[in-house]
Formats: C-alpha cells, structure tokens, sequence
C-alpha cells in the first residue's frame, strides 16, 4: 500500500466542520456534555494568574501521583498530538513502525519529521487483533494504541508489554484508556517495561480537545530528551489547572463512573446495529466509540449527514477502506435517533435528498 494513499491530517473534527450544517457529532470521540460544570470553574478561576509564566510543577507531581511514579517520569504535553511531534523529532530512530488501524498523527507526524514508516496493517478478518508477530524484530521505534482508535480493540497488556525489545522503544497511546471500565490492561505506571512510552490525553473524557491537555509516561531519560524539544511554557496555566484537577481522585472516581455509561451506552449502540441488514461491528469492543463496516458507507454517509448526524469516515485510516464507518457512543435517545436515520440511509433508495445509491 503506497503510504500516501491515506489522508493522515483528516480527523473527525472535520467531518463536523465541513459545511456548517448544524449536525448531531457522533464523528468526534470526544465525551458529550463535558466539561462538567465543576471543571468549567476550576479552569475559570484559573485565569486570574495568567500574568504569571506557567508553572507545571504542581499538574506534574499530581499527575505522577495518580500513577504512582515520580515526577520524574512525567511530561505535560499540549495534549497527546504534540508528544507524538515530541518523539518523532527529539528520538534518533532509524526503523518506526506504526501498528494500523489506528489514530494516524504519530505516522504523520514521523514522516513530516523526516522518517521513512513502516506499517503493520492488522487484519478486519483477525477482528484487527495484535499479532505480535507481525511486527518486525529491526523497529526501534513501534507506535500502537490502546484501546485502539478507530477499531475500539483493546489489546491484552501482556501483548503489548511483549512488544519491548532492548534498544527499542515502545510508544503506546492510551488516549480512551480511561473510558475503559477498571482501566484493564492499561501500561501507565508499569516501571518494568523497557523503553515503554505510555501517552494519555485529558480531551477526550473531559471535553478539553480545545484547551489542549494530555502527559506522557516514560523513563526519565527520555521525559528529558523529550522535553529538551519542547518550546518555553508549552501547556499554559488554564491546561496545568485542569490537568491537575482531572487526576484529583474525585475526578477519577467521577471518569470510572462516566467509563461504566459508556460501556452500557456502547451495548445499546451495538444492539441496535446489529438488527440493521448489512452492518457489520467490530467486536468486542472496548472505547467509547465503535467501527462498523457496511455497503456503500461513503454514500450512507452523505445520506446521514441530510438527515442531520455526522459519522466518521473510515477511508483516511490505513488498513481500511470507504466501507468502513466509525460511530462515536452517545445517549440513549441520541443513539436510538441516529439508529433509525441510519436504517434510512442504509436502505437503497432511501436518500432523502433523492440521489441514487451509487
């Protein structure tokens, strides 16, 4: 597969943007009706201090806590998206492999870096399950995420752990680890894994994707090259504030909850796809958000988008192609819309704007 067959820059955000239309997001992971109020003041109150430079040492230790390591191995990071522009520049690699399907910034932001990726495409045949076999004994750098955006598989740790190699180092994305319930098979806080790079995101639970928030887990040796390429004051004071408080434990109990929602919400979403002919959903699946393949999905998509609801094109991921779908988990009542706007598009002639299947 030629590696720019892909839109690697797409992401669900522009499906929401595209024309304007006032459209119910199921293409964006990102939790519906957050931030919570109580964050929204704790950032606010916040702004009082912007005189002053940003000062992380109090988000860092908090978020060092939460895992139970030293601040040492913590970076705070302009949310996840940077820390892959961080190790794609900073890291002297000579062998990247990104593991796809998965969110595609890392690939790009190696290859804008000036590296050659290589890419181990799991199969929709092997319900995209890690072989880790296929991933080549040379790479010295290997990307994957956990629970995987856009499949929504969540690869067993010991899995990913066995991924580590001597002079190698393992960047695993946990972005949506967090709707996870029990945050089973997560890889943040494990010292024993050599060359591990866990990176975790505060957007996505939180509704932060415009604040800009996430950190990255890793020996202190790279947290230090890491932060060497990063620019002065990179996460400003509003984002410390909000990091700090998301790892607080009445946050962390409030996020297990929310986790628990979702995995019932994602129930009702699958059930209900699952009596609409021709849809086809990857299972099990583990994030707050589900992939599901069916016919002419470009078109249905179209279709979708008349009757009011943006989805998430699949094509842009490499491993898959315009059959394929991704549908963010909402409520019950969104859900159940979207589901019947979904068997009228899917149905062949059904196009409300009158176009033909094709």
């Amino acid at each position: 597969m030629p590696t720019d067959a892909h839109d690697l820059r797409h992401h669900g955000d522009a499906e929401v943007r595209d024309d304007g239309a006032a459209l119910v997001d199921l293409a964006v992971n990102v939790r519906a009706g957050t931030p919570p109020p109580w964050l929204r003041e704790v950032i606010a109150g916040s702004l009082g201090g912007l005189a002053a430079y940003p000062d992380g040492r109090r988000a860092r230790e908090a978020v060092a806590a939460r895992h139970g390591v030293g601040a040492e191995r913590v970076l705070l990071t302009a949310g996840a998206a940077e820390a892959f522009v961080l190790l794609a520049r900073a890291l002297k690699v000579c062998r990247p492999v990104v593991v796809h399907p998965q969110f595609t910034e890392p690939e790009a932001a190696l290859r804008d870096a000036g590296h050659t990726v290589g890419r181990v495409l799991l199969r929709a045949e092997d319900g995209f399950r890690l072989d880790p076999a296929a991933v080549p004994e040379d790479a010295d750098l290997v990307v994957i995420g956990n629970p995987t955006n856009p499949t929504s598989v969540l690869h067993p740790a010991a899995d990913v752990a066995g991924l580590a190699r001597p002079g190698r180092t393992l960047v695993v994305d946990e972005a949506f680890m967090d709707a996870v319930p029990g945050e089973r098979e997560a890889l943040a806080g494990r010292t024993d894994v050599p060359g591990l790079v866990v990176l975790r995101s505060l957007t996505k639970t939180w509704g932060l994707a415009g604040l800009r928030v996430g950190y990255v887990l890793a020996h202190p040796e790279t947290v230090a090259e890491l932060a060497r390429a990063q620019p002065l004051w990179p996460v400003c004071t509003p984002a410390l504030t909000a990091a700090e408080a998301c790892v607080a434990p009445r946050a962390l109990a409030e996020a297990a909850h929310a986790a628990h929602r979702v995995a019932a919400d994602r129930a009702h979403l699958v059930a209900g796809l699952a009596r609409i002919a021709g849809v086809r959903v990857v299972e099990p699946a583990a994030g707050p958000f589900v992939l599901v393949r069916l016919p002419r999905a470009a078109a249905v998509r179209r279709r979708l988008r008349d009757l009011g609801f943006a989805v998430r094109r699949g094509d842009t991921f490499p491993g898959l192609g315009e059959d394929w779908l991704r549908l963010a988990v909402r409520d019950r009542a969104t859900t159940d819309a979207f589901l019947h706007a979904l068997e009228t598009a899917a149905t062949p002639g059904g196009d409300p704007a009158g176009r033909s299947a094709g």
